[in-house]
């Protein structure tokens, strides 16, 4: 037998910890609900909170709460916590004063009447309109719970997929910044001391090493003004690709990057197959879906050709031929959809698309970073190892000297 610690809703809504006892975590929820108290989790002891094992470690703070506020709701309304209990129980759960205040709004705007999707609208930046319409879809359908298992699950694969990329990315990033920043210090202050060696005498300097001594100087002298350029195009870039025609433009050209742009349009084919699978699953209509689907896509070259899409299936060409014609997916995207039209299993169809394009991001992924880090190590090497070759040439024709 095993110690499990569990976090339970007791009938008055007061929350419980504590340990138990037992073989597995389903007979702990099971002897929990004997004692009249609703388990929250059950599993092992977290270091601080029950709830970060669940929580992915990259992305932004909001997301993170609107995971946990998902996943919350999800557990109570599945074991039958009335609603406006459910998001009292939430906030006083919720660790992070800010996001706390969002649900105690919501609870309040909830007790006035309003459903709770537009009480979830009241706060854009931290639900979007997907989740806003599942929501509405799951009231109106009667099955809130239902819904916010789905979310959750959305949210969570979401999460995990976004994650799998900054993890795979930092490495190389920080390995061409250490490279960069190694050979900046060699230029800036090792290089000019070692040059103070042949200052004032008659040795032939050799080739490699006046050419490491010039590279040094001119780094010294306009590094200045190169960083300063540096900055400009950085604002500039920002400023450009602000705009909707920058946007556009650059967008477009990542997708053409040499196997990175096949890594994010794999990513955005995933993350809008799973938006569809979520969204039709549960009855929202299939224009509104694509409309929805389209706003959490974050390359705009995509998102703008699924208006055209949209279109199509407003003039009842389904959604497979105008997904083809558009020709921003990868063409197995459109056979899958022809394939879930014809058994009217479009729901499940969104979803094995999701499955098949998170494995292919991972992939695609993992081929970039195998190709990508060994060249950023052979550069760097080459650049290192010819200014070090460059000083042990001087070193040698000094002591050819001294002989």
């Amino acid at each position: 037998m095993a110690t499990f610690f569990f976090r339970a809703v007791a009938s008055d809504g007061k929350v419980r910890t504590g340990s138990l006892s037992g073989d597995n975590e389903k007979l702990i929820a099971r002897e929990l609900r004997k004692q009249g108290l609703t388990p929250i989790y059950v599993g092992v002891a977290p270091k601080s909170s029950a709830f970060e094992i669940k929580l992915p470690s990259f992305g932004g703070g909001k997301r993170r709460d609107v995971l946990f506020f998902t996943q919350e709701l999800s557990t109570l309304l599945t074991s039958s916590v009335p609603l406006d209990r459910a998001l009292s129980i939430t906030a006083e759960l919720t660790e992070r004063p800010a996001f706390r205040f969002i649900v105690l709004d919501v609870l309040r705007v909830l007790k006035g009447g309003r459903t709770l999707a537009d009480c979830l609208a009241t706060h854009p930046d931290y639900f979007s309109d997907l989740y806003i319409n599942m929501v509405r879809a799951g009231e109106a359908s009667g099955s809130l719970a239902v819904i916010f298992e789905r979310l959750a699950d959305f949210e969570r694969t979401r999460d995990e997929l976004r994650n799998y990329i900054v993890s795979s990315m930092v490495y190389p990033a920080l390995l061409a910044c250490v490279g960069l920043a190694s050979i900046l210090i060699l230029l800036n202050f090792v290089v000019p001391r070692f040059a103070s060696i042949f200052e004032g005498n008659s040795l032939k300097m050799p080739l490699p090493t006046k050419i490491m001594l010039d590279a040094s100087n001119i780094v010294r002298a306009y590094g200045w003004i190169g960083a300063a350029a540096a900055a400009c195009l950085a604002v500039f870039w920002r400023v450009y690709t602000g705009t909707v025609a920058g946007r556009l433009w650059w967008d477009g050209k990542r997708l053409k990057i040499p196997l990175l742009g096949d890594a994010m349009l794999k990513a955005e084919t995933s993350r809008f197959a799973r938006a569809m699978a979520t969204l039709v699953s549960n009855t929202v209509p299939l224009v509104q879906s694509i409309e929805i689907a389209a706003a959490t896509l974050t390359n705009k070259t995509i998102s703008g050709a699924l208006v055209g899409v949209a279109q199509g299936v407003k003039r009842g060409e389904g959604i497979a031929v105008p997904l083809r014609k558009a020709g921003v997916f990868p063409p197995l995207a459109s056979h899958l959809l022809t394939v879930g039209e014809e058994t009217g299993r479009l729901d499940q169809m969104f979803t094995r698309m999701a499955d098949i394009y998170e494995n292919d991001t991972r992939v695609a992924i993992r081929r970039f970073t195998s190709i990508f880090e060994p060249l950023v190590i052979l550069i760097m090497g080459v650049l290192v190892g010819g200014l070090i070759l460059s000083m042990l040439v001087a070193i040698t024709s000094i002591n050819d000297v001294a002989v």
